[in-house]
């Protein structure tokens, strides 16, 4: 395989892709516990989903290499740019060209869910831009984890319940869907951070040493591996409140089987370091998938 195009595959973070599929996922499983439940609607939010994460994670590798935020034999995943194998250029144009992809597919969505969605679309892909960029990235001031709880969670699960069933807010059960919905939402955007975490404790130094200030900079690496804990915890027991309302008890605290599998991140998490920390990455964005692909089971089976 060609060393430029290993270098576009590890742009694109593929281990990480699971993070947004997840999401929209996640929305399935609770559109489908309602009776709302759309493919069509159901596959193009989850396009669109890939495509804005893919378009987020070239931004930020164009982005932290533009403003010196990555160096040359960083612990983390070798960075095209950064070390030559791509040029700014590329990436720049590859950033906005994904971005330009999925904003095309998400403006189909409004036949569903009205004019507004542009607005809401415009949104996601500034956030695509700003987690990395502008005068005030967020990524380097504490706040990529309120932003992945929100894109990666909130965001996702309740847009495409919406673009599934628009009309459901007036509906008698339509108060229950989104109160489901949100807590479903949140309990993915925990999980999700968790990715984030990893690579916060992988990247500490590196990001100390350029004055990138992740939360692992700020409130210290073996803090938030605490908070690791923590986040999972959370997301597990709101999936399990969900799978305990929507389809009983039986199906519902059998939620905490797949949830023990996050002891083994958690674990590897605790004792390794830089970039032996590489497999715990893929390996929490795996567990949360499987989270919510037991979700998604006992929506559909429950």
């Amino acid at each position: 395989m060609k060393a430029t195009t290993k270098a576009w595959i590890e742009a694109m973070r593929l281990r990480t892709l699971p993070v947004s599929t997840a999401g929209v996922l996640a929305a399935w499983g609770v559109a489908i516990a309602y009776g709302c439940f759309r493919p069509l609607q159901g596959i193009i939010c989850l396009v669109f989903a890939l495509l804005a994460q893919i378009a987020s994670n070239f931004a930020n590798e164009y982005f932290d290499f533009r403003n010196g935020f990555d160096r040359k034999g960083r612990e983390g995943f070798r960075r095209g740019v950064t070390e030559g194998d791509l040029t700014p250029r590329a990436m720049l144009r590859a950033t906005l060209l994904t971005l330009g992809a999925a904003c095309l597919v998400g403006l189909t969505l409004v036949i569903w869910g009205g004019w507004w969605l542009i607005g809401a679309g415009a949104v996601i892909a500034l956030f695509a831009l700003a987690y990395s960029a502008g005068p005030y990235p967020l990524s380097h001031h504490g706040l990529g984890d309120v932003a992945v709880i929100a894109f990666f969670g909130l965001v996702p699960v309740l847009l495409t319940l919406y673009v599934m069933s628009p009309d459901m807010a007036v509906r008698a059960n339509g108060f229950e869907l989104w109160r489901a919905g949100a807590a479903v939402g949140l309990g993915a955007g925990l999980m999700a951070d968790c990715v984030l975490i990893v690579n916060n404790v992988r990247d500490e130094e590196d990001d100390r040493a350029v004055g990138k200030n992740t939360i692992a900079v700020l409130f210290g690496g073996e803090t938030i591996k605490r908070l690791y804990l923590i986040f999972a915890c959370g997301g597990v027991v709101l999936f399990t409140c969900f799978n305990i309302i929507t389809a009983g008890p039986v199906w519902g605290w059998l939620s905490v089987v797949p949830g023990l599998f996050w002891l083994r991140p958690w674990v590897l998490l605790m004792v390794r370091k830089g970039a032996a920390l590489n497999p715990v990455l893929g390996l929490t964005a795996r567990t949360m998938l499987f989270n919510v692909g037991y979700l998604l089971l006992v929506a559909i089976f429950g």
